[in-house]
């Protein structure tokens, strides 16, 4: 059975045997010796990570280590409240914090994020925005959904691939990307995105 290290748009974690194209955690542990999911995170620290850096190998969910998190894309994984690691992606992490303004540290930018994040119960933080002011690379819930801003027109998000396009309307949305990534968006951050159909 897949492990429950899959995460969507929405910031859930589930089982699924589709592969990502982006890894990531949240600031340690979130298994218990037995592979289980126990807590949704373990610290303010959300990265997004690449899947192979310096000929690394690690067992996923090895007890005591942070737990691996697999996204579709980069996108999505933003969306979900992560950010470029500034190690293993340093020029994407640069290029976020250049989009932030200011130049901030990585924890200023993680505390600022957490909060728009997730609320003071754990639950996701959106925010309603117009679908035409919205950015490409931004994730919105239409009829419990999620589906990706790009261009003129929304694409439906799976865990293995983005399925159908619908076109962009003039309507007020429930954004799931966190506020300062749209931001970020919005100033010139590009979230890379697998193939849409």
């Amino acid at each position: 059975m897949p492990r429950q290290n899959r995460v969507d748009p929405f910031g859930i974690l589930f089982r699924s045997p589709a592969r990502g194209t982006i890894m990531g955690n949240r600031g340690g542990a979130l298994h218990n010796d037995r592979g289980e999911i126990v807590r949704p995170f373990k610290g303010q620290r959300w990265i997004a990570c690449l899947l192979e850096f310096k000929n690394i190998r690690r067992q996923v969910m090895k007890p005591g280590f942070y737990t691996e998190l697999f996204f579709l894309d980069e996108a999505a994984s933003f969306a979900a409240g992560h950010r470029p690691c500034a190690e293993c992606r340093r020029e994407r992490f640069n290029a976020f914090r250049a989009a932030w303004g200011g130049m901030p540290s990585a924890p200023a930018m993680d505390a600022e994020l957490h909060r728009a994040r997730v609320d003071a119960s754990g639950r996701k933080v959106t925010f309603q925005a117009p679908l035409d002011s919205l950015p490409d690379g931004a994730f919105v819930r239409i009829d419990d959904s999620p589906w990706l801003v790009w261009g003129d027109g929304l694409y439906l998000w799976t865990p293995a691939a983005y399925e159908r396009r619908i076109p962009r309307t003039n309507s007020t949305v429930t954004v799931l990307t966190p506020a300062p990534s749209v931001e970020c968006f919005r100033r010139g951050y590009r979230p890379a995105v697998t193939s849409l159909p």
